[in-house]
């Protein structure tokens, strides 16, 4: 696959399954005023990956007409395990940087397993993506969204109720529907 395929499938991803479950609620209006950034990187190292996620950092820092990035990644950290791991590397780079309080990163692997649930679980799909990313949040944004909005911590409840409801089976062909 080239960039652009990854972009559109991941593009999907976030229409019609982040957005339109309302997983979150706060990722519609960046994706109608355009300020979502989609990138790939061909790293196939955490060296290297850990470089272009620094070049995604500096660029968001750069830009304010960009709200959030999504750095697709689809030939590193293949198993979770490892992606997992390298999750602390990343925070250890956003304070080395000092970008500590700037960004924060979420994460989204196609296997994605939250500690103490089993692999299939349906709130792991909460953090399943058709492809490894990163998702590099402004702290900021962060901060303003969850001051103003009702009830921030039902969010993860609201999700892990709706996933359960709409089954794994469902998940899985709603996942894999813009591959």
């Amino acid at each position: 696959m080239n960039s652009n395929e990854y972009i559109d499938a991941v593009r999907y991803w976030l229409e019609s399954f982040v957005v339109e479950l309302n997983l979150c609620p706060f990722a519609k209006r960046e994706l109608v005023k355009d300020r979502v950034r989609f990138s790939t990187t061909s790293a196939e190292s955490l060296e290297s990956l850990l470089a272009d996620l620094l070049l995604e950092m500096q660029l968001l820092e750069s830009d304010p007409e960009i709200e959030t990035t999504l750095l697709i990644h689809p030939n590193a950290m293949q198993e979770f395990a490892d992606y997992n791991q390298f999750l602390d590397l990343v925070d250890a780079l956003i304070e080395q940087e000092g970008y500590t309080g700037v960004f924060q990163v979420a994460s989204f692997h196609p296997n994605y397993q939250f500690a103490e649930t089993a692999t299939d679980a349906a709130e792991n799909y909460s953090n399943r993506s058709p492809y490894p990313l990163l998702h590099i949040l402004r702290e900021a944004s962060v901060e303003r969204e969850t001051v103003n909005y009702p009830d921030v911590d039902e969010i993860g409840q609201r999700n892990i109720r709706l996933l359960r409801e709409l089954g794994v089976a469902r998940l899985k062909t709603l996942l894999r529907q813009g591959e």
